[in-house]
């Protein structure tokens, strides 16, 4: 959708940029230890996300494996932002939440999005308004978008409404991560 927006335009909104500071990593779980690793199959760190994972493909959610979840986690939550969106706060990509400490591996297509449904999990709202994967589909002329997947081991499950949004995970996060991990993928339209 976002690649239709003339490149001008995204050039033009190439200085308005959310923030990483704005990202759940960096504030409501600033606290919390690093301990988690999270890695892909698909990309490395800091690497370009594979066009299969998303909106100039398939759009698929990508493999992610998660090490090192203290044996008292009671849940995971799965959060995925984009926080070089030209927004007020980072763009929602994936909301999984209350997965279960032995969730540590998510094969590709694990979520709901447009390129299928995915397994049964807890899903909150994109910024799409729909639950489920939002694949990557920064404006062209916007420069590289860094898209944050976060997760969060927390000490008690989530009490969530269902279909939850940024808002609500943000309050259900704060005082309840233990530790946490991040893998970062780019994705770029020139």
């Amino acid at each position: 959708m976002l690649e239709k927006l003339p490149h001008a335009v995204g050039e033009a909104l190439s200085g308005l940029r959310a923030g990483a500071e704005k990202a759940a990593f960096h504030t409501v779980a600033a606290e919390a230890p690093p301990t988690l690793r999270v890695t892909s199959e698909a990309f490395a760190d800091t690497a370009p996300i594979p066009a299969r994972y998303t909106a100039d493909g398939d759009g698929l959610s990508p493999p992610l494996a998660v090490a090192g979840v203290p044996e008292d986690a009671a849940a995971l939550v799965l959060f995925v932002e984009d926080p070089d969106a030209p927004s007020p706060h980072p763009l929602v990509h994936l909301i999984a939440w209350n997965l279960t400490p032995e969730d540590q591996g998510f094969p590709e297509g694990t979520f709901a999005g447009p390129a299928g449904n995915g397994a049964r999990y807890d899903l909150g709202r994109n910024s799409f308004l729909k639950d489920g994967w939002l694949p990557p589909d920064p404006p062209t002329g916007h420069g590289p978008h860094h898209y944050l997947f976060q997760v969060f081991a927390l000490a008690r499950p989530a009490e969530l409404p269902a279909s939850p949004g940024r808002t609500a995970l943000l309050d259900a996060l704060r005082g309840n991560v233990i530790a946490k991990g991040l893998l970062t993928g780019t994705c770029e339209r020139p």
